[in-house]
């Protein structure tokens, strides 16, 4: 590895990265409606002289390089969320900005950015040769994750048979190698009740009472939950609040919530699903009361439905793993410096690539978790060079340390 052409190539790459990014910044793409993107994509890849580009049944699009045997992948997920209130933005979120330093626009940090060093190291590693002769690498641009995190790697995994040595996620890292993050579930509670004139409350059975008690003890629930010493501690929140009644002079016959929980090391479905069920207000209602898990069945872009439960498993890397030590090595390399090497707090791909599957996750990405999903959202330029570079860099680094 000639750390030094390396760099040399992706700084002389930059603005084309920059234009790039600026341009996929211009489509709206939020999950389920990022054909326009895909496409956009598919078009550099081509335009960069990938060997091969394809885009599956799902919408995901897969650019690949070398064609040996063994392979390796790099993620992206190419959808983002939704601007939120315009007010808020000092500028066009699809407009965007840039100036020396910084690119501006919804999807820069989270997750666009990821994509655009993808692709231009991909040319840096056709140039400097840098793919081992055994070695395949698939640049993949993922949909629906703001959705539903990891079922794009479900579909790639279980039906288009990608099953990578490892997966580097460009997920946003601060500058950082990741490897690791806690898992979630997203939860559903439902309280049945009796309606009954308003005047009257007694005759009835008033659902919403019957759920305050149970808020009461997820707020205690979630003090109690198991800290870990890298990932941190387990969460939950209620997120969502639902009722029915038949009207404002009614006591309520149905009263829902939605919880986001947050899994650390050694929690799972069935202990965070079990921990709600044993609630005394939940025993209390008996049969009045359902704690279930939510489904995700939303069409992709191309019309296809892949159905999932919400539930994302934590998963973590150890250090001295030839995946991790390998990044690391890149990083030291190439930049002269030690890296920090640390974890999400949000959640990733990696659920389903690591936590459901075992293929190993490290993260490198360009931009902040800050940035992710707020107004005013950028990416630094700076980042991605620097992530480019390392990804050129990781699949010898990785055969050299595998010794595979």
């Amino acid at each position: 590895m000639d750390a030094g052409k390396i760099n040399e190539l992706s700084r002389k790459y930059a603005p084309r990265m920059t234009r790039f990014l600026r341009d996929m910044i211009a489509i709206p793409s939020e999950s389920c409606r990022e054909e326009g993107v895909v496409k956009r994509i598919k078009q550099e890849m081509e335009a960069v002289g990938y060997d091969r580009v394809e885009i599956d049944k799902m919408g995901n699009v897969i650019g690949y390089l070398g064609n040996g045997p063994r392979l390796i992948a790099f993620d992206a997920h190419v959808d983002t969320v939704g601007v939120g209130e315009r007010a808020n933005w000092s500028f066009d979120p699809y407009e965007g900005y840039e100036d020396e330093e910084n690119i501006g626009g919804r999807g820069a940090s989270d997750q666009e950015g990821g994509m655009a060093s993808m692709v231009y190291d991909g040319l840096i590693m056709k140039e400097l040769g840098l793919i081992p002769p055994d070695f395949t690498v698939a640049m993949v641009g993922t949909v629906q994750e703001e959705d539903c995190d990891g079922l794009c790697w479900q579909y790639l995994i279980k039906e288009h048979g990608l099953k990578p040595e490892f997966v580097v996620s460009t997920e946003p890292t601060d500058g950082g190698i990741y490897r690791g993050q806690r898992g979630r579930m997203e939860i559903r509670v439902d309280v049945r009740g009796v309606s009954c004139h308003g005047s009257a409350p007694e005759r009835g059975d008033n659902a919403i009472f019957r759920m305050g008690h149970i808020l009461t003890e997820l707020e205690l629930l979630n003090h109690r939950l198991t800290d870990d010493a890298f990932l941190g501690k387990g969460t939950l929140t209620v997120s969502q609040i639902f009722y029915s009644s038949p009207s404002r002079c009614a006591v309520a016959d149905g009263c829902s919530i939605s919880i986001d929980r947050r899994l650390t090391v050694g929690e799972d479905k069935d202990l965070a699903l079990g921990q709600i069920r044993d609630l005394p207000s939940v025993k209390a209602a008996g049969d009045r009361v359902k704690v279930s898990m939510y489904t995700y069945e939303a069409p992709s872009w191309t019309g296809l439905v892949y159905p999932t439960d919400c539930y994302f498993p934590t998963w973590v890397l150890p250090r001295e793993s030839p995946v991790c030590a390998s990044a690391e090595q890149a990083y030291r390399a190439l930049f002269n410096a030690e890296p920090r090497t640390d974890k999400w707090t949000f959640s990733t791909n990696g659920v389903s690539i690591m936590g459901m599957f075992g293929i190993p996750v490290v993260g490198f990405g360009p931009g902040k978790e800050k940035e992710a999903h707020a107004p005013n959202e950028k990416t630094w330029k700076a980042d991605l060079v620097h992530c480019a570079a390392l990804y050129a860099a990781l699949p010898g680094a990785y055969a050299a340390l595998s010794g595979k």
